[in-house]
């Protein structure tokens, strides 16, 4: 199975012997061709990375001939539909845009199941792991992998009393990288310490194996103290145990990444905090990898805000050397994982870090200023946490005095810190000492395990284990006759691969759409009566998502979503030819060729001037900028003073703009033109092009014009007509 650029993946061929398919490639993948200087475009890049073959550019590359270079960290993207069939389209998008670290987030309970899930599939917020939902997204992944041409990380979660099975399914199923922290179980699953560490163990040693990249959960002290900003010598302590415990089991040191956050946000003097504490995690951390992304602990609903703050945490990344920069989606305070917000994460970081490239060899750290000061005095508080948690008897003694997720800074203690018994938790009393003559026939396993003299090595004993003989995994397709792909596939099959469409923000066909109120009411009634706006709408299920107090009495803004109860039959839709463009240089060679001058103004009694003026002018784009010359007669113009200007000139066009449609006033004048040019004798000699926000080309030549501007239109789109009409002519 290849995919067309062309054509939406198809998920049930995807599915077609998916008990056979075997993962190309295991292990983690850096960006290839990192930090070599390279020309993309006009410009030089200092910290980029190969590019890729197929993407979709950032808007803004319209200026620049669509570059579209790749960052020199690998990005991620994080979804969380909870159906999977849907979660492979977002990678695929997100791929397109560059993302190459996809993490697919499981249900909160994940971490409480005491076995390796095979049946359920749909989850809340999240999926439950099962082989086949990792299975088929590694597949894809393939695929998307040779569309894109760059390999793509697939990550999820080893966490909980069923870590070390997980681990083992991932390694089986090519998963490249996980989240794994014993402190995390103990921390906030409550799961025995004992019982944590030691299959911390087991499930380190299989990622070892599978060459899989480590992620550390450290972060969530700040996500969940009530003062993250105090945490930050203790998130150093729970780093360093995770990153030489994992060192000790046998992963490699560049396999191990530190999951950083930054403890603060604005209206924070987020620079201030943060960035002395992402330099001493350099300093003490520079063997292992940093994963950067934002606090979720400060992120509402409001889009903007949650973008300022991602960008403000990519100069920290841009600064600090970040290997991995984490994307969470600017709705996460909404717990809407939406399509188009993943992208809008990806493309904020994207545009970000080129934007900042090369911004290490013109500004450096000061360290001899406070920035160096506070990193000493960071450091110092960790390595005195370090030591007062060996005082009192180790990690464990720690966690049971409550030491972590305490909000007082180090050495400061509030007392809010997050103790765990040491006999007590999930799993307590379930980890025995294994006897002399404990043998476990699996190729791939931590501590003490007497194999028999017979045997070169312990998976002789079964003829080799699942990691050497894939035909001994077992693969469980579906248990649940209800709730499984096939049945959610059906539901929906009128929409896969037939002219039918309704709108998505999740899943297949959900049909929410979203769309933004602005009400003078104060915010609580604002709420309800934007609710009622959506249901006059139409809509169904409507929910506001975010709103937003711009002055207690004079007005709040609410954005609602909703269900549409209705599809769209495409081949119903009534769409033109879309004309095509000319390259800048095309269309400047061929004006400094044979040099082209217009007369333009906006007709009749209308005032409006902007949308022309952009048109014509070379600080906003406009014809201006590709060398065409041109006289601007004003706005109210009157038809015949634009006609008589253009004989008077001998102009090679005009461009005549009208905004107002009372009455079809602009259609009126657009035919007044060209019958006025016909009766001076220039129309066959003379272009005439007419733009508005109601205009469209359809209209425009009905009324006589070669062409007609509708919203959006640039100076571009008008310079191309005028060239290639001008050979027709």
């Amino acid at each position: 199975m290849k995919l067309d650029p062309n054509k939406k993946i198809d998920i049930k061929e995807l599915l077609q012997d998916l008990d056979k398919y075997e993962p190309k490639r295991r292990g983690w993948h850096w960006r290839d061709k990192r930090n070599e200087n390279r020309v993309v475009g006009d410009f030089e890049f200092h910290e980029t990375s190969e590019e890729l073959k197929n993407y979709v550019p950032l808007p803004g590359s319209r200026g620049f001939h669509y570059i579209d270079p790749q960052p020199d960290c690998v990005v991620t993207t994080e979804i969380a539909s909870g159906r999977f069939e849907d979660d492979i389209r977002r990678m695929r998008m997100a791929a397109w845009h560059g993302a190459d670290h996809i993490m697919v987030i499981r249900t909160a309970g994940q971490s409480h199941i005491d076995s390796l899930i095979e049946g359920t599939t749909q989850g809340i917020g999240g999926i439950a792991v099962t082989r086949k939902q990792v299975r088929a997204s590694r597949k894809a992944l393939d695929m998307i992998e040779e569309e894109v041409g760059r390999e793509i990380n697939f990550h999820s979660y080893i966490s909980g009393v069923a870590g070390p099975d997980i681990a083992v399914m991932f390694a089986e199923e090519g998963v490249n990288g996980a989240h794994q922290d014993p402190q995390y179980n103990v921390l906030y699953r409550n799961v025995n310490m004992v019982r944590s560490f030691v299959d911390a163990c087991e499930a380190k040693k299989v990622m070892a194996w599978a060459d899989m990249l480590q992620i550390d959960g450290a972060h969530n002290a700040n996500a969940t103290a009530m003062k993250a900003w105090k945490v930050r010598p203790e998130l150093m302590v729970q780093h360093a145990i995770n990153s030489i415990f994992s060192k000790k089991v046998g992963i490699k040191p560049e396999n191990i990444a530190l999951s950083t956050v930054p403890p603060t946000a604005p209206p924070a003097p987020c620079m201030r905090l943060d960035l002395p504490y992402a330099v001493a995690l350099r300093d003490f951390f520079s063997e292992y990898k940093m994963r950067a992304q934002q606090n979720t602990k400060y992120m509402e609903s409001d889009m903007r805000e949650a973008t300022v703050t991602h960008t403000l945490n990519l100069m920290i990344s841009r600064l600090t050397s970040a290997d991995i920069q984490s994307t969470i989606t600017p709705d996460e305070g909404r717990n809407v994982p939406w399509h188009y917000n993943n992208i809008a994460a990806i493309s904020t970081a994207k545009q970000a870090l080129n934007g900042m490239d090369g911004l290490r060899e013109m500004v450096k750290l000061d360290r001899e200023g406070s920035l160096g000061k506070e990193v000493r005095e960071l450091k110092e508080r960790a390595v005195l946490f370090m030591e007062e948690m060996l005082e009192v008897g180790g990690y464990f003694k720690a966690v049971e005095s409550g030491f972590f997720i305490d909000s007082g800074y180090y050495p400061e203690r509030n007392g809010d810190g997050i103790p765990r018994e040491i006999e007590g938790g999930i799993g307590a009393g379930h980890v025995y000492e294994r006897d002399e003559d404990y043998f476990a026939p699996v190729s791939v396993h931590y501590g003490y395990n007497n194999v028999p003299k017979e045997f070169a090595k312990a998976s002789d004993a079964i003829g080799g284990d699942t990691f050497e003989d894939r035909t001994k995994i077992i693969f469980v397709d579906e248990l649940d006759e209800f709730d499984n792909v096939n049945t959610r596939l059906k539901e929906v099959e009128k929409y896969y691969d037939t002219n039918i469409v309704k709108p998505e923000v999740e899943w297949r066909a959900d049909g929410i759409v979203a769309t933004t109120i602005f009400l003078p009411l104060d915010e609580r009634t604002a709420e309800f009566a934007a609710i009622k706006c959506g249901e006059k709408m139409g809509l169904e299920d409507v929910t506001v998502v975010h709103k937003q107090c711009i002055h207690p009495s004079e007005g709040t803004v609410v954005e609602i979503k909703g269900r549409v109860k209705f599809d769209i039959d495409i081949n119903e839709l009534v769409i033109p030819e879309k004309a095509s463009v000319l390259s800048e240089d095309e269309i400047r060679a061929d004006i400094a060729a044979k040099p082209l001058f217009v007369v333009a103004a906006t007709v009749g009694q209308d005032e409006h001037s902007v949308g022309l003026k952009e048109t014509l002018d070379i600080k906003h784009g406009g014809i201006e900028k590709y060398g065409i010359k041109y006289l601007y007669l004003g706005t109210s113009c009157p038809v015949e003073k634009l006609v008589d200007a253009a004989i008077e000139t001998n102009a090679d066009a005009i461009l005549a703009s009208t905004i107002i449609t009372h009455d079809d006033v602009h259609v009126k004048n657009m035919r007044k033109l060209h019958e006025l040019c016909i009766e001076k004798g220039i129309r066959d000699r003379i272009m005439l092009a007419c733009g508005g926000t109601q205009v469209s080309n359809e209209i425009a030549k009905e009324a006589g014009m070669d062409a007609g501007f509708g919203r959006g239109t640039k100076g571009i789109d008008v310079a191309s007509f005028l060239v290639k009409r001008r050979k027709e002519i």
